[in-house]
């Protein structure tokens, strides 16, 4: 096999990126085995010949697979990987909206693209070294494409841009460029509030390496590049948009006219669509026609009808100026029992957020070949069919729908509290009830309204646009809020969210090849403008967060214990933690630092709760009196629970003021009586007195301080519920912790997998 092995080999910010083929698959149309580091991808395209749909039917299928990094899958019951992750889905439409615009119009062969990863290093990012050996293989193989292209990862560390940065380096800005030669196809970013002229910088360094990468890559086509298949000419659809132009120019106008308002054709198209059709039959019924056709041409003249007023007049398909937004209208605190909710509408697109606060137990654990992380801030989009006037299957979340939460998601997380100043996790929903333009960008609208109805302090409002473009050889022309006829007709949607200080999220896709850097500065300029009059008007329908959380929501109290009192709260197999539930209702979820979260539905609960927690971890001082209750009762003294979890021993000398011979003829289990700390000795047992400062004690014949030496044996013995196991060392997980996570995780019916495997950052609840 080694004699069919070829190579290319570059280096990118200083590592080297390996592309090889004639190995591995060697059935498929072509395959790329490429290395960056210590991470590895297989990239298999297959072309499987001409299909009957009227779209090019392009998949692209992200697998991960765990054992990548040396990871076993955490369920109990099932160990192989099932149904793809967010993340997957988000990394496979990453590299459609990237390869995509490239291929020809006329195009219809089916395509598959397979990207498996096979190893990762935990530094090296297999979603862009998969992405770059896409573009590897299907520049080699025998599909029709104009690249190859190339991306980079572009991160900024506060002072400077950084190509492949570390997750440190990219807290700030997380920027992914696919790029031509000369010119921008795909961009996607998350960022913490960055200026527009960080991120144009960023597009421009990326472009310095891209260039690298697409330089080897036609070199590795030079050695192995196969023979491009030719795309025939669709006469037919010429000749049927000349015949649609020249006798139904009218009809397609008024066709525009009626979906100015609609995301979709409805049956005005088929209408048309029909018409044409049965006039063509009846002047010639050995006409060879289909209605497939038909539509199709019927399209492009409707397109190129609204991309020529747009440049040549000036006017739009809805009559708008170009930089003007549709009318806005929103509103707050729609729906009485949730925790938030707010309705945001820009035309006739809808989106209605809805926040749900829960306490930290709640946060969302993520396995991948990379490790397990969690997530407080969760986003979800849902569009259902009726949202387009239309009918189809309602299911599993569609791959739109993940990619458009995880854009509104990216936008708001810069702006969410962090967990010690709001101690929440946080779900957002957004039902889109209609859709015609950017319904991302009004989700994420919405859900800034929803999350600062509910309280939530975010740090500022954060709102979003789309700006479109139609272009030809000398000209193009912005379309501030595009709706949907011209994101169909035009030539890119680029939405860009973001507060008054700088940019939180990008997507761009584009449908010819790329954007130069001017018309990105242009697009962003246009995008700010249109950002902050959104953000007026919002602030406008609610200037800040609510004071208070709804009076539905969880109430949640924080608390920081010493490390080696974890097992004091726990105690031996959870016993005392499972009475703290039990007894207030309230939920107690410790972590290994000590954090320990009480949260419930009652503010009673919760504040007795977490007032038992910190009783338990206070240090008790000489001379405090507390009212406690008597647990124990043995024949030299008592035993008393002053505070919860915590015990003191009565010595009979100290019960009364006269000889005490037994000690039940002072008291009975259950007993409430009023105690004096008398004594912490050197080994922190506590000693109580029922003598208070100022009575006289008589003298009676006992050891020093009134013990009985005798019973100095079973007086060592009277605490072991409070003997502390030994403090665990820095990154090692507290002996009681191991083994009340140990219990929990392993009941029938209980949560599938072990929080914070393969994870040291990962600190479970309990």
């Amino acid at each position: 096999m080694e004699k069919n092995k070829i190579e290319e080999t570059l280096k990118i910010a200083g590592k080297t990126l390996t592309f090889q083929i004639g190995m591995l698959a060697v059935q498929a149309t072509s395959s790329v085995l490429a290395r960056l580091g210590d991470t590895v991808v297989l990239v298999t395209v297959v072309e499987g010949g001409k299909s009957d749909l009227d779209y090019f039917p392009l998949s692209v299928d992200y697998v991960e697979r765990l054992y990548a990094g040396g990871r076993i899958k955490g369920s109990r019951w099932v160990k192989r990987e099932g149904r793809p992750s967010d993340e997957a889905i988000l990394a496979g439409r990453l590299i459609d909206r990237s390869i995509r615009p490239l291929f020809p119009k006329a195009f219809k062969n089916e395509v598959q693209i397979i990207v498996t990863v096979l190893s990762v290093d935990g530094e090296n990012d297999p979603d862009i070294l998969a992405l770059n050996a896409v573009s590897a293989a299907i520049a080699i193989s025998r599909i029709p494409w104009n690249g190859p292209i190339a991306a980079v990862r572009v991160g900024y560390d506060g002072k400077d841009i950084v190509i492949n940065p570390s997750a440190e380096q990219s807290k700030d800005m997380d920027l992914v460029v696919s790029q031509l030669k000369d010119k921008t196809v795909m961009i996607e970013a998350g960022a913490n509030q960055i200026t527009e002229e960080i991120l144009v910088e960023g597009v421009e360094k990326a472009h310095i390496e891209t260039i690298k990468i697409i330089e080897a890559i036609e070199k590795l086509v030079k050695k192995a590049g196969q023979a491009k298949l030719t795309v025939p000419e669709e006469t037919k659809l010429y000749e049927i948009t000349a015949l649609v132009e020249k006798s139904y120019k009218e009809e397609v106008q008024k066709l525009i006219e009626l979906r100015v308002g609609k995301e979709g054709g409805g049956n005005e198209t088929h209408s048309l669509v029909d018409k044409i059709y049965e006039d063509t039959k009846l002047k010639d019924p050995a006409a060879e026609i289909d209605k497939k056709t038909i539509a199709a041409a019927v399209e492009k003249v409707m397109f190129k009808i609204i991309r020529t007023n747009v440049l040549k007049t000036g006017r739009r398909a809805d009559a708008r100026k170009m930089d003007e937004i549709r009318p806005l209208d929103m509103s707050v605190g729609l729906l009485p029992r949730t925790h938030g909710s707010a309705l945001f509408q820009r035309g006739i697109t809808q989106a209605l957020s809805v926040v749900t606060l829960g306490s930290p137990r709640m946060e969302q654990l993520i396995e991948s070949a990379e490790g397990e992380v969690s997530k407080r801030y969760m986003h979800h989009y849902s569009g259902l069919p009726y949202s387009f006037g239309q009918t189809g299957r309602v299911g599993t979340p569609s791959r739109r729908e993940i990619g458009h939460g995880a854009l509104a998601e990216k936008a708001i997380i810069p702006v969410i509290p962090s967990q010690e100043d709001f101690p929440y996790t946080i779900r957002v929903v957004s039902e889109v009830l209609s859709q015609n333009g950017s319904s991302s960008m009004a989700s994420t609208c919405g859900s800034t309204l929803a999350l600062m109805d509910a309280g939530v302090p975010i740090t500022k409002p954060v709102a979003g646009i789309s700006i479109g473009m139609i272009s030809d050889e000398s000209k193009y022309e912005l379309l501030t809020d595009i709706i949907g006829i011209e994101d169909f007709c035009g030539d890119m949607d680029f939405k860009v969210a973001g507060t008054d200080a700088g940019v939180t999220a990008i997507q761009l896709d584009v449908k010819i090849p790329g954007l130069t850097v001017e018309q990105i500065k242009a697009i962003f300029a246009r995008s700010k403008t249109a950002r902050l009059e959104i953000l007026k008007k919002m602030l406008e329908v609610i200037p800040a967060p609510r004071a208070n959380i709804s009076q539905y929501a969880p109430k949640i109290e924080t608390i920081h214990i010493p490390v080696d009192k974890i097992g004091e709260l726990i105690g031996p197999g959870g016993k005392m933690i499972k009475h703290i539930i039990a007894t207030t209702g309230a939920q107690v979820d410790v972590e290994d630092d000590g954090k320990v979260t009480v949260s419930g539905v009652e503010q009673e609960a919760v504040a007795k709760a977490a007032n038992w927690v910190r009783d338990m971890m206070r240090e008790v001082v000489v001379g405090e009196i507390f009212e406690g209750e008597v647990k124990r009762i043995l024949p030299f003294g008592a035993f008393v629970e002053f505070l919860p979890g915590k015990e003191g021993m009565v010595h009979v000398s100290q019960m009364s003021q006269g000889f005490v011979k037994d000690p039940r003829d002072v008291v009975n289990i259950g007993d409430k009586v009023k105690v004096r700390v008398f004594e912490v000795d050197e080994q922190g047992r506590i000693n109580l007195s029922m003598l208070m400062d100022g009575e006289k004690k008589e003298t009676q014949a006992s050891g020093r301080h009134g013990r009985d030496e005798g019973s100095r044996e079973e007086v060592e013995e009277r605490q072991p519920d409070q003997r502390q196991p030994e403090v665990p060392q820095a990154g090692e997980v507290h002996p009681l912790v191991q083994q009340f996570r140990r219990e929990r995780f392993s009941k029938p019916g209980g949560p599938g997998r072990r929080p914070g495997f393969g994870n040291r950052d990962r600190k479970p609840h309990y």
